[in-house]
């Protein structure tokens, strides 16, 4: 996106601001609108959370079971709320304030386009084995037909057929893409060990105990223990990864929360918003640095900073809006897993 839009915004006259935060919040969608990494991970953390909360409670099995297909159903509205308050955002700067991003000039018709410059069928071969790939990769999981993992294994296999297909394939490519994998992988097994490790010396030590104490005696009950963790999340986001607060701090805090009646399928979502937060959040946010990376020397990293503020004020507001509504959350489960 910061390659493809960001110089053709420019160009165009919108502000690199704005472009900066549009391209930023945009990107880190993909975080919440499943298939996502973030609620795979958080799915196979609060099945665990839900199994000690029914033992907090004196229950033998857990009242909602959360898998990532609930997770996947659970964010899918969420996540299109947030697209539409970008664009509500958006129509609002453009009809308030146009200088930041003016209406396109039209281009002269004298000038012919040909054919072999832009062609539908062209354009629909591009888009479409991509569309079928995610439509069968999303679709076997929303179904039930196949897992999460198996699922990935369908789209990756896929993947490389229209890789092969379009002639884009080669063992170059396939070499960098096995080492990045491996890469990602690796750190995410260390990261999994280590957050265990701690995890075992914390609850050894009695914190978990501690923790509990904390949040079932503040005053305001469950309301100020769900706020209490929300922020300690959305500030922890500044300055570590979301994979390092999955695996340290969500199976901490997370059976308490469900015990005091949370149902664990709306607090996965809430916290997966909260997590894609932490991808605009100045000093450590990813999107950040990924748009400072391919972004002209002419886009000033302040740009990009304050560019992030109005869009983490509107996911702020689509988080504050779900507590509020959590049918957003929990409507399409109940539809398709009754």
């Amino acid at each position: 996106m910061g390659l493809m839009s960001l110089p053709v915004m420019t160009k165009a006259g919108y502000s690199a601001r704005l472009s900066s935060g549009l391209i930023c919040a945009s990107g880190t969608l993909g975080q919440i609108i499943p298939p996502s990494i973030v609620l795979v991970l958080l799915a196979d953390i609060l099945q665990g959370a839900n199994e000690q909360a029914s033992e907090l409670k004196g229950e033998l099995v857990p009242d909602n079971p959360v898998t990532a297909i609930d997770l996947f159903a659970g964010a899918l509205f969420p996540g299109l709320l947030l697209v539409g308050l970008y664009l509500f955002y958006q129509i609002i700067i453009a009809t308030t304030n146009p200088s930041l991003c003016p209406a396109l000039v039209e281009s002269n018709h004298d000038e012919k386009i040909s054919k072999t410059e832009i062609n539908f069928f062209q354009l629909l071969k591009i888009i479409l084995s991509p569309l079928i790939l995610i439509i069968v990769v999303l679709g076997s999981i929303l179904t039930g037909i196949a897992t999460p993992t198996e699922s990935a294994a369908v789209g990756a296999v896929g993947a490389t057929i229209i890789a092969i297909i379009s002639k884009q394939f080669n063992l170059e490519i396939l070499k960098v893409v096995s080492r990045e994998t491996t890469k990602i992988s690796s750190m995410v097994f260390i990261i999994l060990v280590g957050a265990s490790m701690f995890s075992l010396v914390f609850r050894g030590f009695g914190g978990d105990t501690v923790v509990e104490e904390f949040l079932l005696n503040l005053p305001g009950g469950a309301i100020s223990a769900l706020l209490i963790v929300m922020m300690i999340i959305f500030f922890l986001g500044f300055f570590l990864d979301f994979i390092e607060i999955i695996f340290v701090v969500v199976p901490i805090v997370s059976p308490i929360l469900i015990a005091m009646g949370f149902n664990p399928l709306w607090l996965g979502v809430m916290i997966g918003i909260n997590l894609q937060t932490s991808f605009l959040t100045p000093p450590f946010g990813f999107s950040l640095f990924y748009l400072r990376g391919v972004a002209a020397n002419d886009v000033k990293t302040e740009d990009i900073y304050l560019g992030v503020i109005p869009f983490i004020a509107i996911q702020i507001l689509g988080l504050s809006l779900i507590w509020i509504y959590p049918q957003i959350v929990l409507w399409l489960p109940n539809l398709i897993f009754n």
